[in-house]
């Protein structure tokens, strides 16, 4: 009885689990697996993209939710909806706007001037001016007392009050009082800041000016980051030193170990000693995913190198959306073993042998959910 009571847990699991991606084909929307087959057949003249093991699809001129499976768990009933989180979701209805949970049954939380979408356990409430936040249990964490929260990264957000710039926990201990002009995300422990006009780190508690800064970025998967001093980029370290000396003209994050940098137009990757690894050839270079490949533009198409620099997918593929707004905050490159990519004006997806997934294209494909 026991195993099979986990046999049928892990078949939930891996239900759950599953990812889909939002496409449209001639002229409607569906839903392809990973393997590139429909999950759910183009049907919805509207649609949104799974969210919380849910999707919004239009219907009759209304909004409702089905799952993976495409059969309706909430029926069409909405004039708008937002996307699920946390198990809440903001739909309109009757000029009115109000949470719901994953049965559709209207959830009342505490009073707020604007209603937020939850993220990760997380909504804001506003009142008057002030904003604070709640949980998903609908109690408030903490009462509306700032001018500014942003959106938390992991456990971590950036405040602001009387104009200037902190970091608060989701517990809502202030974790970097609110001293500084400008304020990075908080990584390790570590955040830069704009204090005066100074730019610098925040390590325990401290500020310490990067000697000649005027421009740092956010520290993203290594312990190094980029920053300008005068007119030219380098990285510096989380004591805020600089390791590799300000001579490129742009950069990007360090990701497998390689960050992509350019100078005079031509993009190329160095190792963290500042060391190239791959020569500045390229028109353009995004980051390395976790796959070990990175998007690398050659004339006016994208193709992708290995870390070693070997291009491993010709160079005849878009990555960027172009004018479409579904894409426009959208990651590049391979996510989970596949990379979306446009060819001759379809979108698909490929593997990390160049194989399209399903030997299909369609007219948009949104990222696997």
């Amino acid at each position: 009885m026991k195993k099979l009571t986990l046999f049928l847990l892990l078949c939930v699991n891996i239900c759950l689990s599953q990812e889909l991606a939002l496409v449209k084909q001639n002229g409607k929307f569906g839903y392809i697996d990973k393997k590139g087959g429909f999950a759910i057949q183009p049907q919805y003249i509207k649609a949104k993209d799974f969210s919380d093991g849910l999707a919004a699809v239009n219907e009759n001129e209304k909004w409702g939710f089905v799952n993976a499976k495409g059969e309706w768990v909430i029926k069409p009933q909405f004039d708008g909806v937002k996307d699920f989180n946390s198990g809440f979701c903001i739909v309109d209805k009757d000029k009115q706007q109000f949470y719901i949970n994953k049965k559709g049954e209207t959830v009342k939380m505490p009073q707020s001037d604007k209603l937020y979408d939850f993220e990760a356990g997380i909504a804001f409430i506003k009142q008057g001016k002030k904003v604070g936040f709640i949980n998903t249990k609908g109690e408030v964490v903490v009462e509306p007392k700032y001018d500014i929260i942003k959106s938390f990264e992991g456990n971590y957000a950036r405040f602001k009050n009387a104009e200037k710039w902190g970091i608060i926990d989701k517990t809502g201990k202030v974790i970097v009082e609110a001293e500084y002009q400008e304020i990075g995300n908080y990584f390790k422990g570590v955040t830069w800041a704009k204090s005066g006009e100074s730019f610098g780190l925040v390590i325990a508690g401290k500020f310490k000016v990067v000697d000649g800064a005027d421009k740092i970025w956010d520290f993203y998967s290594q312990d190094v980051t980029y920053a300008r001093k005068g007119k030219k980029v380098g990285f510096i370290d989380l004591k805020g030193n600089w390791v590799i000396e300000p001579k490129f003209d742009k950069a990007r994050a360090f990701a497998n170990g390689l960050a992509p940098v350019a100078i005079e137009k031509k993009w190329g990757y160095i190792n963290t000693s500042g060391a190239y690894v791959v020569e500045p050839t390229y028109a353009d270079a995004e980051i390395f995913s976790e796959e070990g490949l990175a998007p690398v533009k050659v004339d006016d198409f994208w193709g992708f190198i290995d870390v070693k620099g070997s291009m491993v997918i010709p160079a005849k593929y878009g990555i960027t959306a172009g004018g479409f707004s579904i894409f426009t905050d959208s990651p590049k490159g391979y996510i989970k073993g596949l990379a979306r990519v446009k060819y001759e004006k379809k979108w698909g997806f490929i593997d990390k042998t160049g194989k399209v997934i399903g030997d299909q294209w369609f007219e948009n494909a949104e990222l696997f959910n």
